[in-house]
């Protein structure tokens, strides 16, 4: 019972201590992007793709959002995986979709990614060329925050209570996040399932 406890009140913590002018300003840029009929790229990897897929769904469905995860096609993924290396999948994969500055880049990470330690180098790329085609990027990240918090124009850092738990809070935080920016009634636009079952 003491991991139990112990992880649902540093979830309190960390909810206490996050920084919603970060989230008020995502909520800014996303209904930018809506208004210039720009497009939502969502790019994680490992839990932060899964994240990434579900985020799509409720960008698209709640918010009216086109917005899309390069992770969702395994085929083209792992096709450029093979032929041209992880580094540039996310990169390559936006210069196909001609990535543009009526755009934004939201990044799901734990560590932000890092050139020098060598981990998430296909999210710095990624990130390079949307500041290099001035599409706006925006993140939820762990840590310190890594490139994505260093580049990006919006960006929340889960803060960290518990350096054993850094993983988890930050992936589950993601999916708060997400939640309430698609929630929010300046960029809610369709009705969910079931709140309109009364």
């Amino acid at each position: 019972m003491t991991h139990i406890k112990n992880f649902l009140n540093q979830t309190i913590q960390i909810a206490e201590k996050i920084d919603q002018k970060s989230m008020a300003s995502m909520v800014d840029y996303l209904l930018k992007v809506r208004e210039n009929a720009g497009r939502l790229f969502i790019l994680g990897v490992g839990g932060s793709a899964a994240n990434a897929a579900h985020a799509v769904n409720d960008f698209r469905k709640l918010c009216g959002i086109e917005a899309y995860a390069p992770t969702d096609n395994v085929s083209e993924l792992t096709a450029r995986t093979n032929d041209d290396g992880w580094e540039t999948v996310f990169s390559e994969w936006l210069k196909v979709s001609k990535l543009s500055k009526r755009d934004a880049v939201l990044v799901f990470s734990v560590g932000g990614g890092n050139i020098e330690m060598n981990v998430s180098v296909n999210l710095v790329r990624a990130l390079k060329y949307s500041k290099e085609i001035e599409a706006k990027i925006l993140g939820v990240v762990g840590r310190d925050g890594g490139f994505t918090k260093q580049i990006g124009d919006s960006v929340l850092v889960v803060p960290e209570v518990n350096a054993d738990m850094v993983t988890p809070h930050t992936e589950a935080f993601q999916a708060v996040v997400w939640h309430l920016l698609v929630s929010h009634p300046r960029l809610q636009e369709f009705g969910m399932k079931w709140e309109s079952m009364t």
